[in-house]
């Protein structure tokens, strides 16, 4: 048996077409398509470029030239759908698309899809959609954005851009990128119709359809009967979903050119006319195993082998250009031949260019390019009476946090017309703590709305919509139901500017209230105080403010940072402090603020410093700064002791320079922090202050212990306390 099957396939071709064998059609009566010469003899072209490419990829894989070899071998009749769908209909497309990619290509002048895959290919520096940093199939100009290894991770999102054509165009969104008649494609395997992603995708398409919301999304499930070594059940596809209400369902033969057109056809015009989601289903075949490191003779059969390649979709392509005369098998061989010769020769020139080298190299693409966009101005005093309306009287009244950040969201709302605020129960209920009451009847459904309950479909609308010009603010009701999602947010929103160099970004801001509150209410499935999930996410901003007049003023900034610089932040609320009002004894109002001025800015990394002690300094967020502040107070008042207090506000990113000058020469740094001990940012700190002080200050980290939240009287014993924190503090003074 022959191990390299890539030879095989190879070879199989120029000897079958040369000696006029080729495989009978599938189909039982043959599909008719008014399709050209010119048009059959491009798609021919481009799968056998794509093959090539697999070929070389290979081969240069023994050379140490090539990183990537999962191909696209067998799946060449996606070529179709690069030709027949529009260049500005969104693509987010399985890694088995190469011929799909090289057919969109020719339809946008200018472009060298060849050169710039083969670059790709090879993690060249000059890749001009991933710069190295990944084999991708992306491109800006081809409405392409990168997807890595995906699973199924792209089709909440793909989903949401769907959503946002037909909502943009009837807002008159100035700045939307789709046209208002577009429509968005998402292709992947068979097997990855059973993940989680994928069940979440479809079934957020359904549910908003069947609301009357306009989803134009094709699913094109590329069946080839594998996942990786996995069968998938004969007629599973089409068990699952070829009856599915409000999905529309169309099969076709992905080895036959003939039948993929007529059959896409179909698809675009009933997608593009109707507005409603539809799951195109490919019957294919996989060719060369899984990727070059894919041994097939460990789970298939010889006979299975060779049946699957006697399948090859170009003999099948072949077979029908014959049949037409539109090409001998003599001509067909030459072009094969001729074909290699082209990409082997832009192969191994892309494979002499340069590489990433360096850490700030390899880094540079993590934030996307600064100052795409200006914000729009601050909404003025006339329009501010009446977004408020009622509630202007009392914009100079102290207020508590979930107050005032309802009126930052009514006037982000006001302020940029494509900011969006949605999630569970945020619509006519206002949401669970009433921060988002009131903003549906002011700004309408089509911009206050809810979601299903699930929150991969919540950020992967949200990731979707930022592609068409929207700002979203999405809310994942607690910080614990946000783990449910949390690939969505590290392996899709946050990676998108790194493989793509900023030329795609998915600007939002993810509300997310979450820690400790209310003895424990709901246990450790409400009370969720580890934050540690977003801390080693590269690039995004992490925001807690400890009170109302910092949150009004950070969440501007990050709409702001949003809106001109493609930035991602996650905006943690901390429930505890929601409705706090005072800070020392009942009825102080010391927690409760004014509106905060638009002149009042927090910039990314600015803290605050509070108090003037001299021997200790707190550092701390959130509850905790809050407990610092009342144990600060204390420690004044019973031992006229004074301490500082610093409230980092922003997790990420740290002001690590100003924080260690801020510091000074205090010999005693305490830092609170409510999070568990084990992953809490206390503990980089620690480190950082021990690492840059250089008068060798004493460190103490005051954490929650590492445990789940009780429900009941017991739910702040595993936490900083305000007695706690006052404990520490003055052992430390003293």
């Amino acid at each position: 048996m022959e191990f390299n099957r890539a030879k095989v396939v190879d070879k199989n071709f120029t000897a079958a077409v040369t000696e006029g064998r080729f495989p009978a059609s599938r189909l039982a009566a043959e599909s008719r398509h008014p399709c050209s010469e010119d048009l059959l003899s491009g798609l021919f072209e481009s799968q056998i470029i794509s093959r090539h490419f697999d070929l070389k990829a290979r081969e240069m894989k023994e050379k140490n030239a090539c990183f990537y070899t999962i191909g696209s071998s067998g799946h060449e009749g996606n070529a179709v759908f690069g030709r027949l769908f529009r260049p500005d209909d969104m693509a987010f497309l399985h890694y088995r698309s190469g011929a799909f990619f090289l057919e969109r290509a020719r339809q946008i002048p200018g472009t060298t899809p060849i050169y710039d895959l083969a670059l790709s290919f090879v993690s060249s520096s000059e890749d001009p959609i991933a710069g190295g940093r990944h084999k991708v199939f992306g491109s800006a100009e081809m409405a392409m954005p990168p997807q890595t290894s995906t699973i199924a991770s792209h089709l909440p999102k793909a989903v949401g851009a769907a959503i946002s054509i037909d909502r943009a165009a009837a807002l008159n969104l100035e700045e939307r990128t789709l046209s208002d008649d577009g429509i968005v494609l998402c292709s992947f395997g068979d097997a990855s119709l059973n993940h989680a992603a994928a069940l979440s995708a479809i079934n957020t398409a359904l549910w908003a359809s069947h609301h009357g919301v306009p989803v134009p999304i094709v699913f094109i499930c590329e069946d080839n009967g594998l996942g990786i070594s996995v069968e998938t059940p004969s007629n599973w596809i089409e068990t699952v979903y070829g009856s599915r209400e409000g999905l529309q369902y169309i099969q076709c033969d992905g080895l036959h050119l003939v039948d993929l057109l007529k059959k896409t056809d179909q698809t675009e015009a009933a997608v593009r006319r109707e507005r409603k989601p539809l799951l195109l289903h490919i019957r294919t075949v996989r060719l060369l195993g899984h990727a070059g490191s894919d041994i097939q003779s460990t789970y298939h059969t010889q006979r299975e082998i060779e049946a699957a390649e006697a399948d090859d979709p170009l003999l099948h392509s072949a077979r029908i250009l014959r049949e037409r005369n539109i090409m001998s098998g003599e001509e067909m061989a030459a072009l094969y031949e001729l074909l290699r010769q082209q990409v082997g020769a832009v192969f191994e020139h892309a494979a002499g260019r340069p590489k990433l080298t360096t850490a700030e190299d390899v880094m540079a693409a993590i934030v996307p390019s600064q100052g795409k966009r200006t914000a729009p101005p601050m909404i003025d005093e006339k329009k501010r009476e009446k977004v408020f309306g009622k509630e202007f009287p009392r914009l100079g009244e102290p207020q508590h946090m979930a107050k005032l950040i309802n009126y930052a969201l009514s006037e982000i709302l006001a302020r940029y017309p494509g900011a969006v605020v949605f999630g569970e129960d945020v619509g006519r209920k206002g949401g669970v703590y009433h921060v988002t009451a009131g903003l549906q009847e002011k700004f309408g459904p089509r911009r206050v709305f809810d979601s299903p309950l699930d929150e991969t479909s919540i950020i992967g609308t949200a990731i979707g919509m930022a592609h068409n010009g929207f700002l979203p603010i999405a809310e994942i009701q607690f910080l614990a139901y946000f783990h449910n999602a949390e690939d969505q947010l590290r392996g899709e929103a946050a990676t998108l500017p790194f493989f793509s160099q900023g030329q795609f970004a998915n600007p939002m801001i993810l509300r997310i209230p979450g820690l400790a509150y209310q003895k424990g209410f709901g246990g450790h499935f409400h009370n969720d105080n580890s934050l540690a999930i977003f801390r080693d996410i590269p690039g995004i901003i992490i925001a807690c403010p400890s009170n109302g007049a910092d949150a009004v003023s950070m969440f501007r900034t990050a709409a702001r940072e949003a809106h001109e610089n493609g930035r991602v932040t996650v905006f943690v609320e901390p429930i505890a402090l929601y409705m706090t009002k005072d800070l020392s004894e009942k009825g102080d109002r010391d927690w409760s603020f004014a509106y905060a001025d638009p002149d009042q800015k927090i910039e990314p990394g600015q803290f605050a410093v509070h108090g003037t002690g001299r021997n200790l300094t707190i550092v701390t967020y959130g509850n905790g700064a809050y407990l610092s502040r009342q144990a600060a107070a204390e420690l004044e008042k019973k031992h006229r002791k004074k301490c500082r207090i610093i409230d980092l506000r922003w997790l990420a990113p740290l002001d690590e320079e100003g924080l260690v000058k801020a510091v000074g020469k205090c010999p005693s740094i305490l830092i609170v922090e409510e999070c568990r001990r084990t992953g809490s940012l206390g503990e980089a700190l620690v480190g950082m202050f021990a690492q840059r002080c250089s008068h060798r200050p004493t460190i103490r980290l005051h954490a929650a212990e590492d445990s789940f939240i009780p429900l009941g009287v017991a739910a702040t014993a595993t936490l900083p306390t305000k007695e706690t924190v006052f404990t520490a503090a003055l052992e430390m003074l003293n």
